[in-house]
């Protein structure tokens, strides 16, 4: 129950001001626990970001493999992949997925989260074989890139509106993979 309210604390502090504010006295102040029972749960901020990883990048890879499944033709599952992508930014979930690239995590920690990260570009590697690529994973990987980029935008808070930013990911991704 601790080690949940903790999790939520740390969506919260991440979406609220970044890896910045993931700190163990923040989180003990979120929770209402002593900053030493912290450290009972988690021995690192990385180790905290870790798992809110593991238990949340399923959930987020989830709901776009669902809206892929939702369409029929090729070029509709590449752009669900990416709509659906860019519309979890704002989640809380997507904070913490995000925050792996903090740099503070070890080894062992990034080549899991790389893996997961590899399940979700899987899902495009099939619409992508299906219009005809030569090399589906490498496109899937560059596509990515598109979203990956598109992502920073829209958390940047950029000059231009979220949805500008969609559509402009959207049209260069279908243009770039359909061509």
């Amino acid at each position: 129950m601790q080690r949940g309210a903790l999790l939520d604390a740390a969506r919260a502090l991440l979406s609220e001001g970044g890896t910045e504010a993931l700190t163990f006295p923040a989180l003990a102040q979120r929770t209402g626990l002593a900053r030493s029972s912290v450290y009972e749960y988690f021995r690192s901020r990385a180790a905290v970001v870790e798992e809110l990883c593991a238990v949340d990048f399923p959930v987020w890879a989830a709901e776009v493999e669902s809206a892929m499944a939702a369409k029929e033709v090729p070029e509709e599952k590449i752009e669900a992949y990416v709509r659906t992508q860019l519309a979890l930014v704002g989640d809380r979930r997507h904070r913490a997925v995000v925050a792996i690239s903090a740099g503070e995590l070890d080894t062992g920690a990034r080549e899991r989260i790389r893996a997961a990260h590899g399940g979700l570009i899987a899902m495009v590697v099939e619409a992508l074989g299906a219009l005809g690529h030569q090399q589906p994973r490498l496109t899937a990987m560059l596509l990515q890139g598109i979203v990956d980029a598109a992502v920073r935008r829209i958390e940047l808070g950029a000059a231009e509106d979220p949805q500008q930013i969609t559509e402009t990911a959207v049209a260069m991704a279908l243009s770039g993979v359909v061509g």
